[in-house]
Formats: structure tokens, C-alpha cells, sequence
């Protein structure tokens, strides 16, 4: 007669229920947790295409360590509890647990290459360039400012905290103040903006924190990627390689702008651009003929 049939009638019925009712808290958990919103960890969330995904990675990352790691403060406690000196005799010793071994080997290599897996994917999405992006600019950096060049002859340049592009929503002045330090580079919102990122010195750093992107200037090297701003707003960034005496200070923002607002400055631009090109080359041929 095995254990089980000689154990009394009494006792299956409430276990058979523990179990249902836990195989149905597990099948409900999802349910309940899809109608949860993912905390942020203490990160952005991201407000370009490219920098949610980075925040997805980091979030099911953090969410897979908390997880390994209660699990493991979990098996230590019960480990401590159930296993505490209860008297000067030495317990049942054993070792060689095949499954055991082979469990707590695999189960983390199968985790890491979960983890790089996600990570090669999140990289590719981030660097992938679209053959046509709505527009292109040139980000030039330099001790202590930027520059950006649009298409055009459009050039927006600034030195440290310097403002030269007061451009904000909705054709008023950028605000607020605190994150408009800098000059100002203008990029239509939803639409993507192809970034060449170079400079005329020593190394630089790009950096937008809302965006979860760093990229560096390096010289001798061209550094190429998209950004996709996906609502309209200003974006505070700054250089975050020490470059110097004025690193401190080598402040930047972002604005995105609707797509016709941003055309409707850059046609402006373009403009104000071609004039000042006309008035040079009309001042330069009249010293020519005196």
C-alpha cells in the first residue's frame, strides 16, 4: 500500500484546494499585472522612439535582478530557518545532488543569454538608420560650444551658456529658462532627424538625459544615428566628457517642434541665410569694381 492511500480522506480534500487555488492565483497574476504601468526604476522612460526602447531593456533587466535576487534572500532565509542548530548533532550530510548542480548552473546561463539577447536586439534598434529621415543636421562640437548646420547654409552656433536660438513652442521665447541654457537644435517632432556628430577638437559628449543617449565626438571620427522626438517639448543636454576649462558650462537643448512649425522656422532660416549670403557677395563685387 503506498503512503498515499493510507493517508486519510480528510486531509486530500484541503490540499487539492490549496493547489487549485494557487494554479489559479498563477494563472490570474498576468491578468492582474497588465493593468499595472511600469515604474520607472528611478530612469526616463524616453521621449524618442530609439530611447523607449532603451528604457524597456533597462526595465525588464531591473525587474529580472529584483526578481533572481528576492528569489535568492528568499532560499537563504528559508535555508537559515529551517536548518538553524537545534542541537550538538551533526545533521544529515550529502553531496553530489545531480539535479541540484545542474539547475543552479544552467538556470543563470540561461538568464544571461535571455539578457544578451534583448540587449543585441535594443542595440540594433538604436543605431539602425532610416535610408530617408526627414531631415539631416550637422553637430559640431568644440571648446566650449555647438554648432549645428542644417541644410541650407543654416548654422546655429553657441558658445557655453549662450542662447543664440531663443526658439520655443508655439513661436514663443524657449522655456523654461533653466532648461534652455545653450544653443537651441531644432528638430521636427515625430519625424526622424538623421545626427552627424563630429569635432573640431577634443573629445565631447552628447548627451540628452530625456533621450537615454550618450554618443561621443571623437576626433577623426564621424559618428552617425537617428533620433526620433516623439512629442513636442524643449530637452535640456549638455557635454559630458571633461574637455576642458569651460566643460562645466557646454550646455545644449533640444527642441522639437511640430513638423510644420519646424519647417516654417527653417524655411526662415534658409531665407534670412540666402540674404545675408546676397548681401556679402553684392558688398564683396562692389569693393571689387572700386
Amino acid at each position: 500500500m503506498s503512503p498515499r492511500a493510507a493517508e486519510p480522506t480528510s486531509t486530500i480534500a484541503p490540499r487539492r484546494r490549496r493547489r487549485l487555488l494557487g494554479a489559479a492565483a498563477a494563472a490570474a497574476l498576468p491578468l492582474v499585472l497588465g493593468g499595472c504601468s511600469l515604474p520607472t526604476f528611478y530612469g526616463y522612460k524616453g521621449s524618442t522612439k530609439q530611447a523607449h526602447d532603451e528604457f524597456l531593456l533597462y526595465s525588464g533587466t531591473t525587474i529580472a535582478a529584483l526578481v533572481v535576487g528576492v528569489l535568492v534572500a528568499a532560499l537563504i532565509a528559508w535555508s537559515v530557518i529551517r536548518y538553524r542548530k537545534r542541537s550538538d548533532t551533526i545533521p544529515r550530510q550529502f553531496q553530489y545532488h545531480i539535479p541540484l548542480e545542474i539547475t543552479y548552473t544552467v538556470v543563470p546561463v540561461v538568464i544571461v543569454l535571455i539578457l544578451f539577447g534583448f540587449t543585441v536586439v535594443t542595440e540594433n534598434r538604436v543605431d539602425a538608420v532610416k535610408a530617408d529621415p526627414a531631415t539631416k543636421v550637422t553637430v559640431t562640437a568644440f571648446q566650449w560650444g555647438w554648432r549645428f548646420d542644417y541644410p541650407g547654409n543654416v548654422s546655429v552656433t553657441g558658445l557655453t551658456t549662450e542662447d543664440p536660438d531663443p526658439v520655443g513652442l508655439d513661436g514663443g521665447q524657449c522655456a523654461p529658462a533653466v532648461d534652455c541654457l545653450g544653443p537651441g537644435l531644432v528638430v521636427p517632432a515625430g519625424r526622424t532627424t538623421r545626427i552627424t556628430l563630429v569635432t573640431k577638437d577634443v573629445i565631447h559628449g552628447f548627451y540628452v538625459p530625456q533621450f537615454n543617449f550618450s554618443r561621443y565626438a571623437q576626433p577623426g571620427v564621424t559618428n552617425v544615428f537617428d533620433l526620433t522626438v516623439q512629442h513636442s517639448g524643449v530637452y535640456r543636454a549638455q557635454c559630458t566628457q571633461l574637455c576642458g576649462l569651460y566643460h562645466s558650462l557646454m550646455f545644449f537643448h533640444v527642441v522639437a517642434l511640430p513638423p510644420a512649425q519646424f519647417q516654417s522656422w527653417l524655411s526662415s532660416q534658409q531665407g534670412a541665410a540666402t540674404a545675408a549670403s546676397g548681401s556679402s557677395s553684392s558688398t564683396s563685387n562692389t569693393k571689387a569694381a572700386a
